[in-house]
C-alpha cells in the first residue's frame, strides 16, 4: 500500500517587483519570477501601479486594487499565464 503526502497549495511569504518582474518568495523557500507582460492588465500597468502589489487569503494569492487583479500562486508556480513569452525573451 502506499501514500502520499497531500497536496498543498503554494504559499507566498512575499512579494515585490523589480523592472517590471514581479516575484515571490514561497513558503519552502524558493523564489520565483515572471514578467508582467505575461498577463494583460500588468502588461499595460505603470510601474508604480504594479509596485502596489500586496498578498492576499493567507499567501496564496496576490493582489493589485488600483488594476482589480488577483493572480493565484498555485497558477503563477503551475506556469500558467495569459500571454507568451516577447520573442526577445524565449531562449534560443
Amino acid at each position: 500500500m502506499t501514500s502520499s503526502a497531500p497536496e498543498i497549495d503554494p504559499r507566498a511569504l512575499r512579494v515585490w517587483v523589480n523592472d517590471r518582474v514581479v516575484f515571490v518568495e514561497l513558503s519552502d523557500g524558493r523564489q520565483i519570477g515572471f514578467p508582467a507582460s505575461r498577463f494583460r492588465l500588468l502588461s499595460q500597468a505603470s510601474a508604480a501601479q504594479l509596485a502596489e502589489v500586496t498578498l492576499r487569503l493567507d499567501g496564496a494569492a496576490l493582489r493589485w486594487d488600483s488594476l482589480d487583479e488577483d493572480i493565484t500562486v498555485r497558477g503563477i508556480v503551475e506556469g500558467r499565464f495569459q500571454l507568451p513569452l516577447p520573442q526577445d525573451q524565449q531562449a534560443a
